[in-house]
């Protein structure tokens, strides 16, 4: 077999992309008509919707007739009901009649009925919770307390009586608020050597009129006591007149310079005086006053009573 020209080439022989080539158009080459671009490619453009699947296609090159849908609420041609078909489901049930024995939709009674059981519940819940918060002892932190608080009284109330340890006599300090002090008589504690808790002793009793007075609560029984007076003088010696419940004691509180402390050294002038009065059960008011004839240039810090008559605190 030699080389040669067999002639015009058949289609099936031609190039398909002989037309993108100078020597293809030279033979004359065309595009293929074919569809995508390829040759012996069919193309079968289709109405939209006129395709039915399912349905026998009509042979190529013959006109497909499209299946005529019935108008709206007329029966199709081609529609089967499904009870026609062999072996098809059973024909449809209709709907009970109303009080046939059949639930007809959702029972919302017995909804309704379980929403209000519940909104009841939670009601009550909350109505006892309340309640229990309100009948409480009262000892919750956020229960605000109602009991009127206590005033103060603007004149304390002289009493000695709270010094006391239990079964033991009152005793009272110069800074104690149960003394009352009168007549220009004032606490101080600038003197050292007082025998009070804090160093505090009563000043200012050297001018007549002024008094310390001390009320005495809750002695056991009637009878005789010794009141102690722990004071400091300086220089002179000193005395000063004792008021019992009202009425003037039979003698006056002498109050010697047993320390011998020169003239305004009180720091070194501190010792202790007595008297001996007759005291009634329950309280009893004891003053200490500067009168007219009276040396009252001492400082007093210390108050207490033994019972009996008695020389000595120990």
């Amino acid at each position: 077999m030699t080389p040669g020209d067999n002639g015009a080439s058949t289609p099936e022989d031609d190039d398909p992309f002989g037309y993108l080539y100078a020597d293809g158009q030279a033979r004359g080459a065309q595009p293929p008509s074919g569809g995508y671009g390829y040759p012996n490619s069919v193309s079968r453009v289709r109405t939209v919707g006129e395709r039915q699947y399912g349905q026998p296609q009509a042979p190529h090159g013959q006109p497909s007739v499209p299946q005529q849908q019935g108008a709206y609420g007329q029966p199709n041609a081609h529609y089967q009901a499904p009870e026609t078909l062999s072996g098809g489901p059973a024909g449809r049930q209709s709907a009970p009649p109303p009080g046939a024995g059949g639930r007809s939709g959702p029972n919302t009674k017995g909804l309704l009925i379980g929403a209000v059981a519940v909104v009841a519940a939670v009601v009550i819940g909350i109505g006892v919770a309340v309640f229990n918060g309100n009948s409480g002892d009262g000892t919750s932190g956020n229960q605000a307390d109602t009991t009127p608080a206590q005033s103060q009284n603007p004149s304390p109330s002289p009493s000695g009586s709270d010094s006391a340890q239990p079964g033991e006599l009152p005793k009272a300090d110069g800074s104690d608020k149960g003394l009352q002090l009168a007549g220009g008589a004032g606490v101080a504690s600038d003197v050292s050597g007082a025998r009070s808790a804090d160093g505090s002793y009563v000043g200012g009793l050297n001018q007549v009129g002024a008094s310390v007075t001390w009320t005495v609560n809750d002695l056991p029984e009637d009878g005789p006591y010794t009141l102690f007076v722990n004071y400091s003088a300086a220089g002179s010696d000193q005395s000063m007149s004792v008021t019992i419940n009202g009425k003037p004691f039979g003698s006056k509180l002498g109050l010697k310079n047993y320390r011998s402390a020169a003239d305004g050294d009180f720091a070194k002038g501190w010792t202790t005086s007595y008297v001996w009065p007759t005291l009634k059960k329950g309280p009893n008011t004891i003053s200490i006053s500067c009168q007219p004839g009276d040396k009252c240039n001492v400082l007093i810090d210390q108050l207490w009573i033994k019972k009996g008559h008695v020389k000595r605190n120990g």
